[in-house]
């Protein structure tokens, strides 16, 4: 599998019933605008990841490759773990901004950090330091591959997505995941 489908693959799993995801669905309620919305998560994305990528590409230089793989592996695995316990919707769901793009901007930065896809872009980038635009690239394509259609169907209950079962298919695609990298 390429770097690219791996950063995209990864990240769009990763971000399946996230607080970004459900970010996504409060901006797209309250404002009603998915284009400014859209492209504040876009950038956000864009820079969030490329500065996540880059630390990963910094601790890599500290670690032999062996380390590396399995350290993917591992947090593939945890990954998997993690994606089943359900993400809770921001504090109080009040927006600062007036304007859905700054709003959606700072609200989706700050949602990222210390994400589990803003970690997961850390450990691509350690591992594929080599193809550290395309790690960025698949991670943003990722989060907006799973972001994107939450923001246009904004409108709609989240309560009529089946979550929970989401949140096991996602799990069993880590688990593959992981297979993938210890047999690539």
């Amino acid at each position: 599998m390429s770097v690219l489908a791996i950063s995209i693959t990864t990240v769009a799993l990763a971000e399946i019933g996230d607080k970004t995801q459900l970010l996504s669905l409060m901006l797209a309620s309250r404002y009603g605008r998915p284009i400014p919305i859209i492209t504040a998560i876009f950038l956000a994305t864009v820079v969030n990841h490329a500065l996540a990528a880059w630390l990963g590409v910094e601790v890599a230089g500290h670690l032999s490759p062996e380390i590396l793989k399995w350290g993917m592996v591992v947090s593939f695995i945890m990954m998997a773990g993690w994606v089943l316990i359900p993400d809770k919707a921001g504090d109080d769901g009040k927006l600062v901004s007036k304007s859905p793009f700054i709003a959606s901007f700072v609200a989706f930065f700050i949602a990222e950090i210390g994400d589990k896809t803003q970690i997961a872009t850390s450990l691509l980038g350690a591992q594929f330091s080599q193809g550290l635009d395309l790690v960025i690239v698949g991670t943003t394509l990722g989060m907006l591959l799973a972001n994107v259609p939450v923001v246009m169907i904004g409108k709609f209950s989240a309560d009529r997505l089946p979550l929970a079962l989401i949140r096991k298919i996602t799990a069993l695609l880590f688990i593959a995941l992981s297979f993938g990298v210890i047999f690539l």
